[in-house]
C-alpha cells in the first residue's frame, strides 16, 4: 500500500491545555497601550494565530484584565468578535456601554470606536477574534464642545442661565 508521505512542516492538530485561564506553552503578554507603552492590569495570551503561521485566517486571544483594568479606546478597519469568558465586564461601542457576561457575544464592526472596561472585583476575561492580516488601532477623535468665553463648566444639563 503506498502512502504520501506528509510534509515535515505541515502543521499537525492539537489541543493546548489551560488551567485557572493559563494555556500551556502561551506566553502571558502585558497589553499595550497605541504608543507602545505597557498598560498595568490589563494581559493578554495568543492562543492561535494565523499571524504567526498557523495556516488560520484568524487570531484567537484572551484578555484578561483585573479590577479597573481596561483596553485601549480605539478604532480600526478590521472587525473582531469578543466572547466574555471569565467573570463580567462593560464593553463601549460609540458612545453606548454595554454589560458582557459570561460566554455573551460582541461583534465590533470595522471602524467603530471601542473599548473593555473591568468594573467589578474579580478578573473580567475574554476571547478576542480578529483577522490574521490587520490594521494597528489607532485612538478615536472625540468631539468636545466648545465653551464661549466666561462660560463656566456644565453641571447637569447647562450652565447657561434659561432664556425668558
Amino acid at each position: 500500500m503506498n502512502r504520501t508521505p506528509r510534509p515535515s512542516a505541515a502543521p499537525r492538530s492539537a489541543v493546548v491545555p489551560a488551567r485557572a485561564f493559563r494555556w500551556r506553552g502561551v506566553q502571558l503578554e502585558r497589553y499595550r497601550d497605541l504608543a507602545g507603552g505597557t498598560v498595568s492590569g490589563t494581559s493578554r495570551q495568543v492562543l492561535m494565530a494565523g499571524s504567526s503561521g498557523v495556516p488560520i485566517a484568524f487570531d484567537v486571544r484572551y484578555f484578561e484584565l483585573t479590577p479597573g483594568g481596561r483596553t485601549n479606546f480605539e478604532q480600526h478597519a478590521h472587525a473582531h468578535v469578543v466572547i466574555g469568558l471569565r467573570g463580567s465586564g462593560r464593553v463601549r461601542l460609540g458612545r453606548r456601554w454595554l454589560r458582557v457576561g459570561r460566554l455573551d457575544t460582541c461583534y465590533v464592526a470595522p471602524d467603530a470606536p471601542h473599548e473593555l472596561h473591568n468594573d467589578r472585583r474579580r478578573p473580567f476575561g475574554f476571547l478576542c477574534i480578529v483577522d490574521a492580516v490587520r490594521d494597528r488601532g489607532r485612538p478615536v477623535r472625540t468631539r468636545r464642545r466648545r465653551r464661549y468665553a466666561g462660560e463656566k463648566k456644565r453641571k447637569g444639563r447647562s450652565a447657561r442661565a434659561p432664556l425668558l
